[in-house]
């Protein structure tokens, strides 16, 4: 009797275990409002994320994770006698969130590459080629003999892994869009979601090889246009359409393993990246001062004046000790130091590699090239910005679309369209429908805080300029003296012109947790 009742003792436990990690298995694939199950066709098909992981973004596209939090922009400015102090970022309290900073500036070779796209991909467009194209003429200065960097320093290999210059903000911004691309549709393809670049190119051979031939794409790669259904181009490993309405073959034009209609990578699927952009001024000069690695329990236990710990300019540890720790000149005359014992190495620009990296592991924060950023440039932005990742230089667009059909209109290079903003809040359906009509607005809505609705009243009426193509850029160059090395410092330039000593990097926001790293931390349990 006894051993009846342990068998069954045993047996009602293991069903308890077994039912209960069923359960636990299965908890995250239905509704706790509904109780409907996600990811079922036969119940809706209404899809959930499940694998989704955030990191692939810095796997193999040189981004390094910065944890935001909250800092004292300008906090770094020191009071150096006869210097501009609106050149200094006036001390104010702001928080940052988390977001992804290139480990280094943009070089010559990355930016080649996305000259010899454009060279590939509309050899016949002379106009769309010369835009891209910096401004090598920037080496040229009426009394200095520059004259070799003109054709050399784009081109050559000795300056392959230089940061690129003679580039505009507005250029920097266009290869973000281009990055963008470029990387998604790698992802894409990579991932067997779209065809292999071996399938569309016709080199693919043996199993790997499309049961018809595949027809290359006539435009390039967009990512918003394919967001929106408007490419179709599905791979061996096509997402399943789970929804009962579709319809279709077995999927992939490849068709391994696919048994019912398949699908376009959806934004909710956690695959597609995040737009490349430019940082903003705050996020640069966040991610500069890097206080990460002089933090402890939310202390700041050193302040620092350069990316670098400490008052001083030079290297302390014994193997390099005496050597400036970035690219930038001593003084008026003096850009590298004396023959025989150079000191930072460099007359102009150095290797982006060059030279220790900050706490959060970006190089060349201080030094090299200036940075674009995405603000346009007024002094006192501080008295008006917002305290949660302020920025000032907002331009609210729409993608335009057909009115019938939903489909995004292109412009001849398969990009969307934009059309500028009309409303700042939802509009109800009769107001849509009448703006799609008429193409005009019938909520007036202009939120440019650089405009008429500035209300830095010293920009009108008087001779200045600072305007609304003004764009900050920071971090000191190769050209200037230690005093702009401070990531408090800003200074502005058109967003159409550029010099020989500013560059870029990209940035791209992160989403989900502000937290990158739990591990170790003190955390709050939480309910499966």
């Amino acid at each position: 009797m006894k051993k009846t009742y342990l068998y069954s003792f045993v047996f009602l436990i293991s069903i308890s275990v077994f039912t209960s990690c069923k359960s636990k298995k299965n908890s995250t694939n239905i509704s706790s409002k509904t109780g409907y199950a996600y990811n079922d066709r036969a119940n809706g098909g209404f899809e959930v994320a499940s694998k989704y992981k955030r990191g692939h973004e810095t796997n193999a596209y040189g981004l390094i994770e910065i944890e935001g939090g909250q800092f004292i922009m300008g906090g770094s400015a020191i009071d150096i006698p006869g210097q501009d102090m609106s050149n200094l970022n006036y001390k104010r309290e702001i928080t940052v969130s988390s977001f992804y900073m290139d480990e280094t500036e943009v070089s010559n070779t990355n930016w080649l590459e996305y000259l010899n796209w454009i060279k590939r991909n509309y050899p016949t467009d002379a106009q769309y080629y010369y835009e891209e194209l910096p401004d090598t003429l920037v080496w040229r200065r009426p009394l200095s003999f520059n004259e070799p960097f003109v054709n050399n320093y784009l081109r050559h290999p000795a300056y392959k892994d230089y940061p690129v210059v003679g580039v505009t903000a507005l250029q920097a911004e266009r290869y973000c869009a281009w990055r963008t691309d470029m990387v998604n549709q790698k992802v894409l393809r990579d991932k067997g979601y779209m065809n292999s670049f071996a399938v569309i190119n016709g080199v693919a051979s043996g199993n790997n090889a499309p049961a018809t031939p595949i027809s290359k794409p006539t435009q390039p790669f967009n990512t918003e246009i394919y967001l929106n259904g408007q490419i179709d181009d599905k791979g061996s490993n096509a997402m399943k359409d789970l929804n009962p309405a579709a319809t279709g073959a077995a999927g992939a034009t490849t068709g391994a393993g696919n048994t019912g209609p398949t699908r376009n990578v959806r934004l909710e699927d956690g695959v597609i990246l995040q737009p490349f952009r430019l940082p903003t001024e705050a996020e640069w000069e966040y991610a500069a001062l890097a206080l990460i690695g002089n933090t402890q329990y939310e202390n700041v236990n050193e302040k620092k004046i350069y990316p670098w710990n400490g008052l001083g300019i030079t290297s302390a540890k014994k193997s390099t000790r005496g050597l400036i720790l970035a690219n930038f000149k001593r003084a008026k005359g003096d850009y590298m130091g004396v023959g025989g014992s150079l000191n930072d190495k460099a007359a102009f620009t150095q290797d982006v590699m060059a030279y220790p990296p900050n706490d959060f592991g970006l190089y060349n924060m201080a030094g090299n090239v200036n940075e674009w950023t995405g603000d346009t440039y007024r002094v006192a932005t501080y008295e008006q910005a917002d305290a949660l990742n302020p920025f000032r230089g907002n331009q609210y667009q729409n993608k335009d679309r057909d009115p019938a059909t939903g489909q995004l209109k292109k412009d001849k290079y398969g990009k969307p369209e934009m059309v500028k903003a009309n409303s700042a809040v939802k509009q109800t359906w009769a107001e849509l429908q009448a703006n799609q009509t008429s193409g005009k607005s019938t909520t007036p809505f202009n939120p440019d805080q650089r405009d008429y609705r500035d209300e830095q009243s010293n920009l009108y009426g008087i001779t200045t300029l600072v305007n609304n193509k003004s764009r900050v850029y920071k971090g000191g160059s190769w050209d200037d003296q230690a005093q702009w090395l401070n990531p408090a410092t800003r200074r502005h330039l058109q967003e159409d012109e550029s010099t020989a000593d500013i560059g870029f990097r990209c940035a791209m926001t992160m989403l989900g947790s502000s937290e990158i790293r739990s591990a170790g931390k003190p955390q709050f349990s939480k309910k499966p």
